[in-house]
């Protein structure tokens, strides 16, 4: 029991560090993430005020923050059974409140990607969410962006349901899915009128 929680503690440190920072404060544009709508110091910003590089390698690290735990710990494991879903979810909890910036993150979208990556050899979680974000961007299109990430994180939580995804990575899933929309609703991004439309018929 403490390895595993010696284990999701290590995960949660990996996450509390925020990339976007981390690049913007060498890019020199850490400064502008307050200016942006939503003030988020997450990959977006990163790339709408530091350009491709800066965004670039804040979104690597972000991705690789959460998978590299997640891969290392479940690999080196056994885990017990309740251990699973807090170690997927403690780096995407740490972008959200990292203990290195005073508990005040990103959203954590890059950071889900990554600990879901970090399933890897067992995919199938990280592409129904990858599939569930192409979906609301190339099919349905949800405006403001708000609403579009809520969207694709609750029809991601439907699909794993119904493709009946492994306990462990299913509930670790829905942690970060209760995690991240409580972050999106106390975002101060703008929370315009939802707006749904398909993309063909633009």
């Amino acid at each position: 029991m403490l390895q595993c929680g010696l284990y999701i503690l290590a995960a949660y440190l990996s996450g509390s560090v925020l990339y976007a920072n981390v690049f913007g404060t060498l890019f020199g544009v850490r400064e502008k993430y307050a200016a942006m709508p939503d003030a988020n110091p997450g990959v977006a910003n990163a790339y709408v005020c530091g350009g491709f590089w800066c965004g670039t390698l804040a979104l690597l690290g972000d991705l690789a923050k959460a998978a590299v735990p997640v891969w290392l710990f479940t690999h080196l494991g056994p885990l017990p059974r309740w251990g699973l879903p807090l170690l997927l979810a403690a780096p995407v909890v740490g972008h959200i409140l990292p203990v290195f910036y005073g508990f005040h993150g990103g959203k954590g979208i890059a950071a889900s990607f990554g600990a879901l990556l970090g399933l890897t050899p067992y995919l199938q979680p990280f592409m129904l969410f990858a599939a569930s974000f192409i979906f609301f961007s190339v099919v349905v299109r949800i405006s403001p962006h708000y609403y579009r990430t809520i969207a694709a994180y609750l029809l991601c939580a439907v699909l794993m349901v119904l493709r009946h995804i492994a306990a462990g990575p299913l509930a670790g899933y829905l942690v970060i899915t209760a995690a991240v929309c409580t972050r999106m609703a106390l975002s101060r991004e703008q929370k315009a009128r939802c707006e749904v439309g398909l993309l063909w018929k633009h």
